[in-house]
């Protein structure tokens, strides 16, 4: 992710000469650095994953006081994935958010012979790194269909070409207005009963994990019911993802004016105490494979069309119920 220091490791051209310049003491105080603009951070998020496949930290310009967690829990550069991570993936998505001077990457990468799939979110300081957030998802710590995305991504390489679509300035959501649609997406699952406003576009499609969770017959059901064959607004209807009891430490931190997209962050909490859900047209569903308290962290981004949800993609991993993701506070 990041630009590698300037007087350390030689000059960095083009848009990512983001790093300050040393001057001397008795010169005027130092000009702040050049901001960090799409394309610095999307090479910058190149630099992040090369490094952490390298399991080199020291490639990075990182700020003395750097934090970093993985799937929630802090810990060093010298910790975690930094020490097991191999080889960067074939998929990469990048969102870009110079305003707050931070960007998140969707990624792919091979840990010790094993596929995973990643969402970080770096934020930048005076032109060194002073954040990293990393959730991941290991293949064999979930279902099958959840371990068969990291092989999809890995064949698809690129996100959809509608995520980088850019609408005139007139036809765009402000950035409080993007942060309010996401928001009301997670709003839409913490008790969902099926008979709320879910505002998607026809076309609204889901990655979880790498596979695709919408529009794909036979990948999840719940309790009989095929809610992976449905659209987006399809499934918020069936009140089925009422399993979700609690959506907790919400969190917006990227917005993507110019494409309309949002990354957040978020914890789903499911109590284990609703073990038969009703559906708006009185169906019963049996829920009982989620009999147990559990949560997952969520890495969620969302693409917005017209003030309606077109595209989500989400990174999440199993915590301890009701985890603390560690930024919130």
């Amino acid at each position: 992710m990041i630009a590698r220091l300037f007087a350390a490791l030689g000059a960095i051209a083009g848009p990512c000469l983001a790093l300050l310049v040393a001057v001397p003491a008795a010169a005027q105080p130092q000009p702040a650095p050049i901001p960090c603009e799409r394309a610095c951070m999307e090479q910058m998020a190149g630099q992040f994953l090369d490094a952490l496949a390298a399991r080199d930290s020291s490639r990075l310009p990182l700020a003395e006081d750097a934090r970093y967690t993985e799937n929630g829990q802090a810990m060093g550069f010298d910790n975690g994935m930094w020490q097991t991570a191999s080889k960067v993936g074939a998929y990469r998505h990048v969102f870009a958010d110079p305003e707050s001077g931070q960007f998140g990457v969707f990624s792919t990468m091979d840990e010790n012979g094993h596929g995973l799939t990643l969402g970080a979110r770096v934020k930048l300081h005076l032109g060194q790194i002073s954040e990293v957030e990393l959730v991941t998802y290991r293949t064999g710590a979930g279902p099958a269909w959840n371990d068969a995305g990291y092989a999809y991504l890995e064949k698809l390489k690129t996100p959809k070409a509608l995520w980088m679509d850019e609408p005139k300035p007139a036809q765009r959501l402000t950035r409080q207005e993007l942060v309010a649609a996401a928001n009301n997406y997670f709003s839409a699952i913490e008790n969902n009963d099926g008979k709320g406003y879910y505002p998607f576009t026809e076309d609204c499609d889901r990655l979880e994990n790498g596979m695709l969770t919408t529009n794909n017959p036979g990948i999840v059901k719940m309790g009989g019911v095929d809610i992976g064959g449905m659209g987006c607004k399809a499934q918020f209807s069936t009140g089925l993802y009422g399993v979700v009891t609690e959506v907790h430490d919400r969190r917006f931190p990227i917005v993507d004016v110019e494409r309309q997209a949002v990354m957040g962050f978020a914890v789903f909490d499911h109590c284990g105490c609703k073990r038969e859900l009703t559906t708006p047209d009185g169906q019963k569903v049996a829920v009982s494979m989620f009999n147990k308290p559990s949560s997952i962290l969520l890495a969620e981004a969302f693409k917005l069309k017209g003030g309606q949800i077109q595209q989500v993609e989400a990174v999440g991993t199993s915590v301890p119920y009701h985890s603390d993701p560690g930024w919130s506070r």
